[in-house]
């Protein structure tokens, strides 16, 4: 459960580390962001080299939240921190990185990012 404002750590390698979410697209006058959601966000922290510089303003998805969600099966999934996935852009469910840090829910599977999953090491 993120809200705008909050701090999320990048699991890829794109390029950005830090980003901070500035809004939820396509949900109105939606207050906040689980697992799964598209949302922009903007880098706060990012490598030198990279191609990705601070203040750039991209679209990410959602893969770990410290909120925990609860499933079909009346179980929970919570996480040590906020993580996203920088996307290539807002239609498209491909990540702009090669690589993904970390574990990620496997709603982000069942939400059709198929590539994002694949490239995770671990899926809870």
């Amino acid at each position: 459960m993120l809200q705008l404002r909050s701090m999320l750590s990048v699991a890829d390698n794109s390029g950005a580390k830090k980003v901070m979410l500035i809004g939820i697209p396509g949900k109105g006058r939606k207050k906040y962001a689980y697992i799964g959601d598209i949302i922009t966000v903007t880098v706060k922290e990012a490598d030198p080299q990279s191609d990705i510089k601070k203040g750039n303003i991209l679209y990410a998805v959602i893969v770990r939240t410290r909120k925990e969600k609860r499933r079909q099966d009346g179980s929970y999934i919570r996480f040590d921190d906020n993580a996203c996935v920088i996307l290539q852009s807002k239609d498209a469910k491909d990540p702009k990185g090669t690589k993904v840090f970390g574990p990620v829910a496997k709603e982000i599977r069942d939400l059709g990012f198929l590539k994002v999953a694949a490239l995770a090491p671990e899926m809870y």
